[in-house]
C-alpha cells in the first residue's frame, strides 16, 4: 500500500545524522578539527535513549552554528519534543547568552536537554582535547566552565543515565562522577545499624 503523496516520511535518527554532517560540513573547532566529528560523537553517545533525544544530540548545535530555524526543522519532520530540546541547549536563544552558568541551570530544568548537554560537555572534556587546548593557548587558564557545569547537570538526571553517556563518550569522567557521589553521600557508615529490621535495604 503506497503512502498518500502529502504524508511526510518520518524524520529518523539516521536522517539527523546525515543532516548534522551536511550542516556542519565546512566548520572547524578551536583546534581546527572538523566540527562534524563533535556533533556525531554527541549523538552517538545518546544511543541508549529514545529517538528524540538522539536526534537532538546530533542536531544540538544546528540552531547555534547554522541558519537553520525551529520552523525549518519542524517542516523537515523533526518532532516538537526534539525541537524543544535543541532550542533549550542553544546558547544564543538563552535570556543571557553570555552567562554560561545561568544557561546550564536553565538546561538542567529539563531532563532531556540535560542528557544532551552531559554528552556535549563530556566530549568537550576529553583529556586529549583539554591537553591540546592548553598547549595551543598556554597563557590561558584551563577551561573550568565545563568542570563547574558538570555537578549541576549530573544532579538533574538519574545517575545511571549519566553513567551510560559517560561510558560511551568519555569514560575518564566516570571516576569524577563517583567522587562527586561519595562527597554527596553523608551516610554515617560507621554507626549504621545493620541489624535494624526497619532499616531500608
Amino acid at each position: 500500500m503506497t503512502e498518500p503523496a502529502h504524508s511526510q516520511p518520518r524524520f529518523t535518527v539516521e536522517t539527523a545524522k546525515v543532516l548534522a554532517e551536511v550542516a556542519h560540513n565546512r566548520q572547524k573547532d578551536k583546534l581546527k578539527r572538523p566540527y562534524r566529528e563533535h556533533v556525531l560523537a554527541v549523538g552517538d553517545a545518546l544511543v541508549d535513549f529514545d529517538d528524540d533525544i538522539q536526534i537532538a544530540g546530533y542536531l544540538h548545535d544546528i540552531a547555534e552554528d547554522t541558519p537553520m530555524t525551529r520552523q525549518a526543522l519542524l517542516d523537515m519532520g523533526v518532532s516538537e519534543r526534539a525541537a524543544d530540546i535543541i532550542e533549550r541547549v542553544t546558547k544564543r536563544l538563552h535570556e543571557n547568552p553570555d552567562d554560561y552558568q545561568a544557561g546550564i541551570r536553565y538546561i538542567a530544568e529539563d531532563h532531556d536537554a540535560t542528557l544532551v548537554k552531559i554528552a556535549d560537555n563530556a566530549h568537550n572534556s576529553l583529556p586529549e582535547r583539554v591537553k591540546a587546548l592548553a598547549e595551543k593557548w598556554p597563557d590561558k587558564p584551563p577551561v573550568t566552565r565545563y568542570d563547574e557545569a558538570r555537578p549541576v547537570l549530573y544532579a538533574a538526571v538519574p545517575v545511571e543515565e549519566t553513567r551510560k553517556i559517560l561510558a560511551r563518550i568519555n569514560p575518564w569522567l566516570l571516576q569524577e562522577l563517583d567522587d562527586m557521589l561519595d562527597e554527596a553521600d553523608d551516610t554515617d557508615y560507621e554507626n549504621l545499624a545493620y541489624d535494624n529490621p526497619d532499616a531500608v535495604v
